[in-house]
């Protein structure tokens, strides 16, 4: 039996410019770190006992004779691209609800990969295992997916990645002071909405729109190293942070009608009259999880005011995607 953790994420600055569609012709940059809610993935061989050969376990209960006949599309997509021949059981089990901006989704694709390969007794790098579950949500999928999501949840940590034309990626780890680390992780709340969305409805509302919002996108795309400079400055005011993500969410807003909603401005509104410095939606949009940038004194007033959504204290983790139980032979 195989168990993965691997985390989801919160992507600051640069959503948007992570498609290849916008990436392949400009290049692309996005500051994201994961964080320390987790999808977990158990993994074994299915004993040949049974009717069934493969079983699935999430919101539903999948047994099935053939990889063809899987509903769920990350899992048929993977044990088929992978060559699954054996019999396989999958449970999934996550910490957040699924469809809520956290990269949910990706977390799955790479927590399901790095299980059924540590399954076979093989090693696969964190570079290997995010262009494994790109390739496979944007290739065999086919969803209106970015690229950060994979790389985040593989890799861990806060990062800056850089998307380059030919498809390729780096992925470089900011390296700050515990207690500038620390101050920023006081300054965010994590809120959610109640509204679960398809993400990849949203996205190709936003993918369609990347001709018309060239100039959003470069002001988007060009926050990511101001970002990293307020982070790295030992003069600057960590609320300078919250100033450009309220920056960035401006222009968010303007992708896509489908990004933001009344509901959603107005939440924001008086979040920000009753002092957040700056928030947005985390993910494609149109609902699921909020990110505010408070300062904490007034975040108690905030969870007051907003008291009908769900608040989750939250930290960084740097650990990326991992095997927290291997024993390949189901001992």
């Amino acid at each position: 039996m195989i168990i993965t953790r691997t985390p989801f994420r919160v992507s600051f600055f640069g959503g948007g410019t992570d498609y290849p569609a916008w990436y392949q012709r400009h290049g692309g940059v996005v500051l994201a770190t994961s964080i320390d809610k987790y999808c977990y993935i158990t993994c074994r061989y299915l004993p040949p006992f049974f009717e069934h050969k493969y079983r699935i376990v999430y919101s539903k209960i999948e047994n099935v004779q053939n990889i063809s006949e899987i509903q769920h599309p990350a899992v048929k997509a993977v044990l088929d691209t992978l060559g699954c021949t054996d019999g396989l059981e999958v449970h999934h089990d996550g910490d957040l609800p699924a469809r809520a901006g956290l990269g949910s989704s990706s977390s799955f694709t790479v927590g399901l990969i790095n299980a059924v390969m540590a399954l076979r007794g093989k090693y696969i790098s964190k570079e290997e295992l995010a262009s494994q579950a790109i390739h496979i949500e944007q290739k065999v999928i086919e969803e209106n997916v970015g690229s950060q999501d994979q790389i985040t949840a593989a890799f861990g940590g806060l990062n800056r990645i850089e998307f380059r034309q030919d498809g390729s990626f780096d992925v470089a780890p900011i390296i700050l002071p515990k207690e500038r680390l620390a101050v920023l992780q006081s300054h965010l709340m994590l809120c959610f909405t109640g509204l679960s969305r398809i993400a990849s409805e949203v996205a190709k509302s936003t993918i369609d729109n990347l001709g018309q919002r060239e100039k959003e996108l470069k002001l988007m795309k060009g926050l990511v190293d101001q970002a990293v400079s307020v982070l790295q400055s030992r003069t600057a005011p960590i609320e300078d942070f919250g100033k450009l993500l309220h920056e960035s969410w401006m222009y968010k807003r303007q992708l896509s009608e489908r990004v933001s909603s009344t509901d959603i401005d107005a939440l924001y509104d008086t979040a920000r009259g009753m002092g957040a410095i700056g928030g947005k939606l985390l993910g494609a949009g149109g609902g699921g999880f909020f990110l505010l940038f408070v300062r904490p004194e007034h975040q108690k007033e905030i969870r007051e005011k907003l008291s009908r959504l769900v608040h989750v204290p939250f930290r960084f983790e740097t650990a990326g995607s991992r095997v927290v139980l291997y024993q390949p032979a189901g001992l």
